[in-house]
């Protein structure tokens, strides 16, 4: 198991105090790319490799958001590879060793000159198994985000250069910082899911549509045919 310990900051709250649903994602992907780049196998390898990790999807289940000034522990190992996919977890705990919430992430290693996923090369794989420990046991729904009905159209939102990462592509969690502007007011997110279908790049425009459904909102960001980039489910905190 990686673990780093964090302090949750003054720019990391909203305005209960608490972690934001973004910034918790931000330990979550800190978190990894830590661990991957003390393993020397972190961005500029894969650059030099033309291969890069790309998330396909995850779902986080929030027991309770950190404080402000909170001190936590924020943990991640895999437990599974095949082919090109690759599989984690993560969990975020108090000094006490408190869950304050937990996930499960699918990854898949990808080819950056014709982004194509291919096969995880040796060197990576040998260097993670020894890191391999098993999965969290929780009913993890399936990876796919099923909507019906008739959603919401709202107004398109384009793609700036702060929400572009390392791999030139909308970063994972910018689009869950999106999507959460859609949330009610009052509304408590006790899970979220996000499923990843293509990037999206600078000055690109994000066709939102937004389904409410009994347990929570959905959220699909599409182009301008509604075809998705990104498709993600908000579930409410007394329904995890």
């Amino acid at each position: 198991m990686y673990c780093f310990r964090g302090r949750v900051r003054y720019s990391e709250v909203n305005m209960e105090k608490r972690l934001t649903l973004s910034s918790l994602m931000d330990y979550l992907q800190d978190c990894c790319t830590f661990q991957s780049e003390d393993m020397k196998i972190g961005v500029d390898y894969l650059g030099k490799k033309h291969a890069a990790w790309v998330l396909s999807s995850w779902e986080i289940v929030i027991n309770d958001f950190p404080a402000l000034g909170e001190q936590i522990s924020v943990n991640t190992w895999p437990y599974d590879f095949k082919g090109f996919y690759g599989w984690r977890n993560f969990t975020v705990e108090d000094l006490e060793g408190k869950r304050k919430a937990f996930a499960n992430s699918v990854w898949v290693y990808m080819d950056t000159d014709t982004m194509r996923p291919v096969k995880i090369a040796e060197e990576v794989l040998n260097a993670y198994l020894p890191e391999f420990e098993p999965a969290i046991s929780y009913d993890w729904s399936e990876r796919k985000i099923r909507y019906n009905g008739a959603g919401t159209k709202k107004e398109p939102v384009r793609v700036q250069r702060f929400h572009i990462d390392t791999n030139h592509h909308m970063n994972n969690g910018k689009y869950i910082l999106a999507a959460e502007e859609y949330l009610p007011a009052g509304f408590l997110t006790g899970r979220v899911r996000a499923e990843y279908k293509k990037a999206a790049r600078l000055g690109d425009l994000l066709y939102p549509v937004v389904y409410e459904e009994e347990n929570g909102i959905t959220v699909v960001l599409g182009d301008e045919e509604e075809k998705p980039y990104a498709v993600v489910s908000f579930i409410g905190e007394d329904k995890c």
